[in-house]
């Protein structure tokens, strides 16, 4: 039997000294849950914000498989990552090992996607839960 896709919605923020935060809304069939997922980056002001989600995707997609997810569908408010992992364009040369790396890692499921939010709200609600946690300075 096939494992259904999950629906993923991710929402992520970093400080400047490398805490980041994301929260996944993993959605099976009727259930869904909550993830905390803290992870590293020291963003770059040029990039804003791409290397961010880049390792909050990253991060999230390491939990999924982890979990025992085999078929997602990572949904996120970022254009340029959507674009980016479509294959559409040239990644800034500060992206090219977060790029491999998530490719790698996308290619470790049996079906993934990265695509742009249906409902933005969601993502934007978890963007914004993970931007509270990182400026009050307790993302782990």
């Amino acid at each position: 039997m096939q494992q259904a896709t999950a629906d993923v919605a991710i929402g992520c923020a970093a400080d400047s000294q490398t805490t980041g935060v994301a929260y996944a809304l993993v959605r099976t069939g009727k259930r869904q849950t909550l993830m905390r997922v803290p992870f590293g980056c020291r963003p770059l002001a040029a990039l804003h914000g791409r290397d961010v989600t880049y390792a909050a995707t990253h991060a999230v997609a390491v939990r999924l498989l982890d979990r025992g997810l085999r078929r997602v569908q990572l949904m996120t408010t970022d254009q340029e990552l959507v674009a980016d992992l479509d294959g559409r364009r040239n990644v800034p040369a500060p992206l090219t090992v977060p790029y491999v790396m998530l490719r790698c890692l996308l290619n470790r499921f049996g079906a993934a996607r990265v695509m742009l939010a249906d409902d933005e709200r969601r993502c934007r609600d978890l963007e914004a839960r993970a931007r509270a946690e990182v400026s009050l300075d307790i993302a782990a």
